[in-house]
């Protein structure tokens, strides 16, 4: 049997989620993705970081049509995986990040009767169909927030006890596992109760992990209310290929400079990767630098933080000390992406740019990655023993 976790990805993009899994000990084994320059994307990035293939291969498609179990459906063909999967290997998990515009606060807001809302419903359909031995759900925080959506997101976790799962969840922000965005997403992790009970005796009673038990803070390098005390720069006024050192009593690992710099973004090969509008660049050069209180025509300030990489819905994030919209390149490194991370060139600007906003951060997932496998391989006896003394 294979000592390494394996993992079904659904809704995978191009694989920033998965790539933080794969090098925090996983098994990458099925790919699930419908869009397909994004699964061109993922398949692209893989072979330049000299990435093994999926076991299970690449699938794309809708993998969230749950709707019945027919013997030629994409639903049972995943279910015939999951089963194979398991004679070989202990630990099978799923992960998985449904489109989210319709619980966006500033997205379509239609919420779980949405086109990507639904998708939402059929993920946790597939997990209790499969009962993977874990799961990973992300979202954007206006599931978890606003008042409406949040019934809908109570109603999925009560589906995902009734089918045995041990549930918890944190609303996560980026910059607390050292990435240069400012970006809230709500994380639901659950442990079917019956693979821990093989694993370890009886678990626990409990519907819903302490938060200490799974140990969230162990991989959080700065806490959440430090970095929004800290004095960050402001607004300064914009000149072109200006100098400006960085202020002292910041952390500059949080920068957006200090990403272009490590990710060398100018030699990168998505560096010559931008929109160059003509109409709107003189526009361009009279925001300040920092300036993003905005919609559109947010410039970013090159000694703090990125907003949300969000680039749709006419959101332009130009260029701390450039006349001009962010690069690719400089993009993937505000989402901290290794800088041997590389789209291909044939990709649209437009599709570049919506798959890395789609994205999770990858410091944000290798953390989460590394939560799940700290718990599953050497802290779920320690739990066990700890619940069992204190009779809970």
């Amino acid at each position: 049997m294979s000592d390494r976790p394996c993992i079904f990805s659904f809704f995978a993009g191009s694989g920033f989620l998965d790539l933080g899994f794969e090098t925090s000990g996983f098994n990458i084994v099925y790919v699930n993705e419908i869009f397909s320059p994004f699964m061109a994307a993922y398949r692209y990035s893989r072979q330049v970081l000299n990435l093994g293939l999926p076991e299970y291969g690449y699938h794309q498609g809708e993998a969230g049509d749950v709707s019945k179990l027919t013997e030629d459906s994409q639903a049972q063909r995943i279910y015939e995986l999951v089963k194979d999967c398991r004679k070989f290997n202990d630990i099978v998990g799923f992960i998985g990040g449904p489109p989210c515009p319709d619980f966006s606060i500033g997205g379509k807001n239609r919420g779980y009767l949405g086109d990507n809302g639904k998708l939402s419903d059929s993920y946790v359909e597939l997990i209790c169909q499969n009962l993977p031995d874990f799961f990973l759900f992300e979202n954007v925080k206006g599931l978890w927030k606003t008042k409406k959506h949040r019934l809908f997101f109570e109603s999925l976790k009560q589906r995902l006890q009734q089918a045995g799962y041990i549930l918890t969840e944190r609303l996560i922000n980026s910059f607390e596992y050292g990435v240069p965005q400012d970006r809230e997403r709500i994380i639901l992790i659950g442990f079917q109760n019956n693979f821990l009970n093989n694993i370890a005796r009886e678990f626990s009673r409990q519907e819903f992990l302490n938060k200490e038990i799974l140990s969230w803070e162990n991989h959080i390098l700065y806490e959440r209310k430090n970095v929004f005390a800290y004095p960050w720069p402001k607004r300064d006024f914009f000149q072109e290929n200006s100098l400006m050192p960085c202020p002292d009593n910041i952390p500059q690992e949080l920068t957006v400079e200090y990403w272009f710099r490590k990710n060398n973004v100018l030699i990168h090969p998505n560096a010559r990767h931008y929109f160059q509008p003509r109409a709107a660049i003189t526009k361009f050069a009279l925001v300040d630098e920092g300036d993003d209180s905005k919609k559109s025509f947010k410039r970013l300030h090159r000694w703090r933080y990125s907003p949300t990489a969000c680039y749709g819905n006419n959101e332009v994030h130009l260029h701390p000390y450039k006349v001009r919209r962010i690069s690719v390149a400089e993009a993937l490194a505000i989402q901290s992406l290794p800088a041997n991370f590389v789209l291909p060139e044939n990709m649209s600007l437009t599709n570049m740019f919506k798959t890395i906003g789609n994205g999770v951060p990858y410091l944000a997932s290798k953390a989460l990655a590394q939560t799940i496998i700290k718990f599953l391989v050497s802290d779920v006896k320690n739990t066990v023993d700890i619940l069992n003394l204190t009779g809970t």
